[in-house]
């Protein structure tokens, strides 16, 4: 039996990617059709990582095909990260394909610790990923991350990121003495972490998560509107008085025009390690009431454990100590949902168009 394209389609959107909820045929185009006679080849290029799932996802949609009446099936699944818009005004970084900037209105809700494990999990998926803490007066990524030393400049201008756990980082905790406090006004603050980010020879990254200051005050904003960003998430915890901030601190984001990708509820319960008994002692639901009020996604919840504050203590966040724990799944599944909501934004166009240059005559 020759199937014709709509019968194709129509076999493949019956199939949707479990952690993402994504359809893989929206993605398909015409060209990358072959049919010939009862057999049919596929190939198919999904815009975030896929991991350990491209081989079984890829499986599923060739029975899919089989399902409907092929006589044999070819699908060809890949997946590659591109670059997306940022805010008007502003230019990708280089070598940066997408900034996600992870924020709360508030500090003490686990803002860093999500970002590290966020980075490391969409590392493991097979991204190329890198943190930048821009939290100037109160670094945390070279404690989470278990790194010590200094950038290397080659030339005296610019700085190579260090490593840890299979991610790129940079901190103004690398430059200065771990005692030293950052005495520093709002533009002082504002120009260390430009530098951080544009003088960073970060290694052909497909996400670079920032790890913004807490608040939405004079630094945090000014870094909204500097950095180049395809996207945001607030991190919140279920109490009423962290939604409140967590409100203001998504307001901001939308007031520059930066996307929204989604809340995350830190700390949402607490199983107890001795009888196993699930208590929510921050309140219940409360992030995902605020994404619906907001119309944005609620991309999960994570828990309050000891395990998590214990490893990011000692350098070792959670997802690279435990990585098939209950803790690192959870992360694992939020980072999948936010890569699929970072490939559905508009694609960056910018290399597309020469600048313009006029010359008198």
């Amino acid at each position: 039996m020759s199937l014709t394209l709509e019968q194709i389609r129509g076999a493949l959107r019956q199939v949707s990617d479990a952690e993402t909820g994504a359809v893989p045929e929206a993605a398909l185009k015409d060209k990358d059709v072959r049919i010939e006679g009862g057999r049919v080849s596929v190939s198919l290029e999904l815009g975030y990582p896929l991991g350990e799932r491209q081989a079984p996802l890829a499986e599923r949609l060739r029975q899919a095909l089989l399902a409907a009446g092929a006589a044999d099936a070819q699908v060809d699944l890949r997946w590659k990260v591109h670059a997306h818009a940022v805010q008007r005004g502003l230019k990708p970084l280089p070598n940066v394909r997408n900034v996600i900037a992870v924020a709360s209105g508030k500090g003490g809700v686990g803002k860093s610790t999500t970002a590290v494990n966020l980075a490391l999990a969409l590392a493991a998926d097979g991204a190329r990923t890198g943190v930048l803490d821009a939290d100037i007066y109160g670094p945390s990524i070279p404690t989470l991350l278990g790194i010590q030393g200094r950038p290397e400049s080659q030339d005296g201008k610019t700085m190579s990121p260090l490593s840890g756990h299979g991610v790129q980082a940079n901190s103004i905790g690398f430059l200065i003495d771990a005692d030293s406090p950052a005495i520093w006004r709002g533009p002082m603050v504002t120009q260390a972490l430009e530098q951080l980010l544009r003088q960073t020879n970060w290694d052909e990254l497909d996400y670079l998560v920032v790890d913004m200051p807490p608040g939405t005050g004079d630094v945090a904003l000014t870094l909204a509107q500097k950095v180049p960003v395809a996207g945001a998430v607030i991190v919140t915890t279920p109490q009423d008085v962290a939604l409140l901030d967590a409100r203001k601190g998504l307001r901001m984001f939308q007031k520059v025009e930066v996307p929204v990708l989604g809340v995350i509820e830190n700390m949402a319960m607490h199983q107890c390690s001795q009888c196993g008994h699930v208590e929510h002692i921050f309140g219940e639901g409360g992030g995902a009431r605020m994404a619906e009020q907001f119309g944005v996604p609620a991309l999960g919840s994570l828990p309050l454990a000891l395990s998590i504050r214990v490893q990011s203590d000692a350098g070792v966040p959670i997802f690279a100590a435990e990585p098939q724990g209950a803790a690192a799944q959870a992360y694992r599944r939020i980072a999948r949902r936010l890569a699929a909501q970072v490939a559905a934004l508009p694609r960056d166009v910018s290399a597309r168009f020469p600048s313009v240059v006029v010359q008198r005559g």
